[in-house]
């Protein structure tokens, strides 16, 4: 009994464990908007750990923009305390064979109508050997 228990927390400690990187536009945006929006790291910080438990969220504020194979593109609201009520958007990619997080995108609603789905496009047609949907 003790040590399945113990093989128990190994494997459910495994699962949690995840990777968040970044494109280098997306790099840029963050710089950009972390500079205007002073609580945006913490912010960020708050959004890993739901997604560390919901990968594709939960929700009306999350949308999946596309389901490959081997990874899904989320489209979320990222709540901002220092827009008071107002949130930016972000969107990344899950893969789940590895548990990932790449983050594609990030801007705030008031300056851009939609996210840049040729940024999209070209990140599905990197990770899929060509092939867009």
């Amino acid at each position: 009994m003790r040590l399945y228990f113990t093989v128990m927390i190994r494997t459910q400690y495994a699962k949690t464990m995840s990777n968040y990187k970044r494109t280098t536009e997306f790099e840029k945006e963050y710089k950009k908007l972390a500079s205007k929006y002073r609580s945006l790291d913490q912010d960020l910080t708050t959004f890993e750990k739901i997604i560390s438990k919901f990968p594709t969220g939960q929700g009306s504020k999350f949308v999946i923009v596309h389901s490959g194979q081997n990874f899904k593109i989320v489209k979320a609201r990222l709540m901002c305390k220092s827009l008071r009520g107002s949130s930016l958007r972000i969107v990344y990619a899950y893969h789940e064979t590895d548990i990932t997080f790449m983050y594609i995108e990030l801007y705030f609603k008031g300056d851009k109508v939609d996210n840049d789905y040729e940024r999209v496009k070209e990140y599905i047609k990197t990770h899929t050997l060509g092939k867009v949907n």
